[in-house]
């Protein structure tokens, strides 16, 4: 029987979907625990964000009397995290969590997926999400960004998909994922148009706040700041630090090599993520569409150094996107998805007994179940639809 056939049960009362309680039911303890613990480290780095940026602070410099590490975000971020830090941190935190694990939630239902489908999406991903949450990030918020990104393109809604983008990129990297979208809308020139007015008044926008010049020299200062932190994350690599949790990264644990270049991986995988999408005949199937949302979640994680544990609920939610939209789902297909579930979703919790989370957070081993299924997916854009036309 496929698991997406078992009938998922609903909570007393309220009849609320079991998977729905458990996903903000996960992320609010997560959140407790870590104000309880005063475990909030990250959301000082975000706070200080606005702040600093009133203050016209440099935004990417140690400030070790208020938070550890550094920030890597950019301007525009102090904008979107501006709300909660004007609150105490005990409320601004609490939302901010909320607030992420909620936007997630409704970007996964904005993509209209059968009630079974969305559920397994949530019980599944639940405690993905919890484990960004202990951490207070912003991840769940990229996510979300790059669904609706692809959900207001089939919506020909190209002026909130180019919104989404612009706001994901200049806010973390990643959000840029967002433009394999713009070869699926049906209005290129008006993206294209509305794409390079939100730069514009998104670059501009945290100069209300300040000033101009500080704001293009923080710009400046926060790519300074991600190739520093690029070269840091290979020597963290080799000495099995948090960050390169990749397919980069596997590959520099295992043969102890830091001057391996992400080039020479990115660049292969880049050329096979653009490979299917030369064939244009393929861009009016759902089926492809999903699974380029898909691919693109799983890649910017997969194949930056800059991954943590915590960045992967962006490329869960694309692995169980993937499998929802299988049809028949195989058993090989529910294999690999206990295999994501144990090593991806499961390694880094307490519930992995510690010998086996040491090897796997050793060797950056969260990456391969997903590297798996990005492999299965180009190989599903590049010849399932070509082999279904050629049967028509």
């Amino acid at each position: 029987m496929s698991i997406l056939n078992i009938k998922i049960p609903l909570t007393s009362r309220l009849s609320i979907p079991f998977p729905v309680f458990l996903w903000f039911l996960l992320a609010t303890l997560a959140v407790v625990l870590e104000l309880s613990r005063h475990s909030i480290n990250n959301y000082h780095i975000f706070k200080y964000v606005f702040i600093h940026t009133l203050e016209q602070k440099n935004l990417y410099v140690a400030y070790p009397q208020v938070y550890n590490d550094t920030n890597h975000y950019g301007p525009l971020f102090g904008i979107v995290i501006a709300p909660f830090a004007m609150l105490p941190d005990s409320m601004g935190v609490i939302l901010w969590a909320l607030v992420n694990a909620a936007i997630l939630f409704y970007a996964i239902r904005r993509l209209k997926f059968p009630r079974k489908y969305f559920l397994t999406i949530l019980l599944i991903g639940a405690i993905e999400l919890m484990s960004s949450i202990h951490h207070v990030q912003f991840n769940p918020m990229v996510a979300s960004w790059i669904i609706l990104s692809f959900v207001f393109v089939e919506e020909e809604k190209d002026i909130w998909a180019s919104f989404f983008i612009v706001a994901g990129f200049l806010c973390k990297l990643y959000g840029i994922a967002g433009i394999t979208f713009f070869l699926f809308s049906k209005h290129k020139g008006k993206f294209t148009i509305w794409f390079l007015i939100w730069m514009l008044v998104l670059f501009c926008l945290p100069m209300l706040f300040s000033s101009p010049g500080f704001i293009t020299q923080s710009y400046l200062d926060w790519m300074y700041s991600l190739q520093e932190k690029d070269s840091q994350n290979a020597l963290q690599s080799v000495t099995f630090g948090q960050q390169d949790i990749s397919v980069t990264g596997i590959i520099r644990r295992i043969s102890q090599c830091r001057s391996i270049s992400d080039g020479f991986i990115l660049v292969p995988a880049m050329i096979l993520y653009c490979i299917p999408l030369l064939d244009v005949s393929k861009y009016g199937d759902n089926g492809f569409k999903l699974r380029y949302l898909a691919l693109a979640l799983i890649s910017i994680v997969i194949f930056s150094s800059s991954a943590e544990s915590v960045t992967y609920i962006i490329a869960i939610t694309g692995v169980l996107i993937w499998f929802v939209i299988q049809y028949p789902v195989e058993r090989w297909m529910i294999a690999l998805m206990v295999f994501v579930f144990i090593v991806s979703i499961i390694s880094p919790t307490d519930l992995c007994p510690p010998p086996l989370n040491h090897f796997i957070r050793s060797y950056a081993l969260k990456a391969l179940p997903c590297f798996i299924v990005w492999l299965r997916l180009l190989y599903e854009v590049q010849f399932k639809y070509t082999l279904q036309i050629a049967a028509l």
